[in-house]
């Protein structure tokens, strides 16, 4: 089967236009069950208008904003990378992106981050972030926690389907002996290190018998999420 695309924090640079490669990057440990997109104008009703006249006064007086809410969960008892012993050293790593920090207008500010899974792209600063503690050791540490994050963006997020968008998209399945090459070539296919990167596939030539492949990535994608500049 193909594998679970995995949502990442991702700093971004001060002027939020890119990744800032030397920040951090996390990989959630469980992908949220949903997600929520609030969308909202900044309206106000002029001074000396008649608030029971309807709407007519009512004014657009600033940039629309879409905020994000999420929550992720941590679990220092399921398999792990790197196992740690304290749930805290995993949430803090989410908490990082709350911080103020020195930056090139020398004002602290928290980092602009980027919530990455799959298709899905959000760039925005993170608003508010509660965590709960929900189960401890007997020695008194604790194990398992939730994180609510709020996040927003100075604009009202914008999303493009190309084609239909609709259903699910075709899966080729590879057989014993396949490689990504042989694949590619029998449909015309000539750029499989790119399928490779889209499909996290690290080695093109031993592919497991049963493995779903998506064989437009890299090619095509059916979903581009667009923020207006």
């Amino acid at each position: 089967m193909s594998e679970l695309a995995k949502a990442k924090l991702i700093e971004l640079t001060d002027d939020f236009k890119s990744v800032n490669k030397k920040g951090q990057e996390v990989e959630v440990q469980f992908n949220p069950e949903s997600l929520k997109l609030s969308y909202a104008n900044e309206i106000k009703q002029p001074d000396g208008k008649d608030n029971a006249s309807g709407t007519g006064g009512r004014q657009f007086v600033g940039m629309g904003t879409t905020k994000l809410s999420l929550q992720l969960w941590f679990d220092v008892t399921a398999p792990q990378k790197n196992p740690v012993d304290d749930v805290r050293r995993l949430t803090q790593r989410v908490v990082y992106f709350m911080t103020p920090r020195q930056t090139a207008s020398k004002k602290p500010a928290p980092p602009g981050v980027r919530f990455s899974w799959g298709t899905f792209e959000f760039d925005g600063m993170i608003d508010g972030i509660e965590e709960t503690i929900e189960f401890f050791s007997p020695e008194g540490k604790p194990l398992r926690a939730s994180i609510t994050l709020n996040l927003s963006q100075q604009n009202i997020l914008k999303q493009e389907f190309k084609e239909n968008g609709i259903g699910q998209k075709p899966l080729t399945s590879a057989k014993s002996g396949d490689s990504l090459q042989s694949i590619a070539a029998k449909l015309g296919k000539g750029n499989w290190q790119s399928i490779a990167a889209a499909n996290q596939i690290e080695d093109p030539l031993r592919l497991s018998p049963g493995r779903l492949i998506d064989l437009n990535a890299g090619v095509n994608q059916n979903i581009e999420v667009i923020f207006p500049k």
